[in-house]
């Protein structure tokens, strides 16, 4: 059991502290907030310094993959004098995740800030922020409030470039954003070179997530042992995590890591009336399945891969009894089918054999040896694919026969919306959604 420190309450807003703030978006809110104190403390400082400070408050990347932040800038070579970049990954794609364009939304001045002391620290003069074409609104309220810092004189000499994408899951993998942003078709590159040797334009490039680069600005404006009171040991400091599905009240839980999900479940009200749980993703829909044997499972990196998942992006969408999970995971797959980019062969191939057997299985019409088809094609996948796309398609139908044989047993003989009927498990009856 991995102990948990104390936090000074359950929730902690930190990033979201201000969400609720009347116009929390503006350049004088912010500053009234206390905006840029901590780009003033990091300016005091060397860019090794910022490094080390970031390295030791123990911040990880938000994005999914967990790896120690200070530690990714570390990689960079020495500075040539030549360009270096900063990419801000805000392609949120992640079935469930919605944390990063809420906080863009509520509080940009706090990312802005994150991107000034990051750039600091890696001798970068020109930051991009890469957003999801989509959020037309948000990207408007993050070009405003770069134009507010920058004409305010807050940013110096930093250029901060806002690019919209076109929308594909894929760039939201570094390397295929990273192509994009260049102008090209979002695809993975092969690595190595990694990014922090030849990202952008072929240059040192450091790429993070939104969460992780205003955690960076968050740190700076507290004090040195602030960050480290909250989680635990190896999982430092607070997060965002995006509770929806069958819950009474669904929305965006900033807690320390180390909570666990019966906790935020009572946050969020418990699952609604009348029903019980029956599964839900840690970390969105990419992450193995959690059932309600893992309901005191600490929340943070090392406990939930102990436990057999991943945290991810801490997507944590929760479904009652009354879901299929045939259904569900037919769902899933056939995002990840049309959502690869194709480049590589068991990715591209096995996404589509995927997908045409959980049709058979959802319509009731499974053949004997669909369920053993189904794992070996998960398997052929899984570590085999260029990206992580292939493994994200993979994870969650190999979890889902693991603790749900016999529903997809069912689906030989039964289709699933006859086991479980549509209408029960949607969240609004009919005429009821506004």
């Amino acid at each position: 059991m991995i102990d948990v420190f104390t936090a000074p309450s359950p929730l902690t807003p930190a990033l979201t502290e201000r969400w609720g703030s009347e116009e929390s978006w503006t350049l004088k809110a912010a500053l009234e907030a206390g905006a840029y104190t901590g780009l003033r403390k990091a300016e005091s400082m060397q860019p090794s310094e910022i490094t080390e400070f970031v390295k030791s408050s123990g911040i990880r990347g938000r994005g999914g993959a967990g790896f120690p932040t200070g530690m990714k800038w570390s990689f960079l070579p020495p500075d040539d004098g030549q360009p270096r970049y900063l990419v801000v990954n805000a392609d949120e794609s992640e079935p469930g995740t919605c944390k990063d364009i809420p906080l863009i939304m509520a509080d940009p001045h706090l990312l802005i800030e994150g991107i000034a002391i990051a750039s600091k620290a890696i001798n970068c003069k020109h930051a991009f922020v890469y957003l999801r074409g989509e959020v037309v609104h948000v990207y408007r309220r993050l070009l405003e409030a770069v134009a507010e810092a920058t004409e305010s004189g807050l940013l110096g000499d930093l250029r901060i470039t806002a690019h919209a994408g076109a929308g594909a899951y894929i760039c939201g993998e570094e390397t295929a954003l990273l192509d994009s942003l260049e102008g090209r078709r979002g695809h993975p590159r092969l690595k190595p070179p990694f990014p922090a040797v030849a990202g952008l334009y072929q240059r040192p490039t450091v790429v993070n997530n939104v969460e992780t680069i205003a955690d960076v600005a968050l740190v700076f404006r507290h004090h040195d042992g602030w960050y480290p009171t909250m989680g635990t040991e190896k999982s430092k400091g607070c997060g965002l995590f995006s509770v929806s599905g069958h819950v009474k009240n669904p929305g965006q839980f900033e807690a320390p890591f180390g909570v666990t999900m019966r906790e935020l479940l009572e946050y969020a009200g418990g699952v609604r009336d009348g029903h019980r749980l029956k599964f839900f993703t840690p970390g969105g829909s990419s992450t193995p399945l959690f059932t309600e044997e893992d309901l005191d499972v600490p929340l943070d990196y090392e406990a939930v891969a102990a436990a057999g998942s991943m945290l991810g992006t801490r997507a944590l969408m929760v479904f009652d009894e009354t879901t299929s999970v045939v259904r569900t995971i037919l769902k899933w797959t056939e995002f990840y089918q049309h959502e690869s980019c194709g480049k590589c062969t068991p990715c591209r191939e096995g996404t589509y054999w995927l997908k045409q057997v959980m049709l058979r299985l959802e319509a009731g019409k499974g053949r004997q040896g669909d369920i053993d088809l189904l794992d070996e094609i998960a398997n052929n996948i899984f570590g085999r694919s260029f990206c992580a796309l292939g493994d994200a398609a993979a994870t969650p139908i190999k979890s889902a026969i693991k603790h749900f044989r016999d529903e997809f047993e069912a689906g030989l003989t039964t289709p699933a919306w006859e086991l479980f009927p549509y209408e029960k498990s949607t969240n609004f009856a009919k005429g009821d959604a506004k």
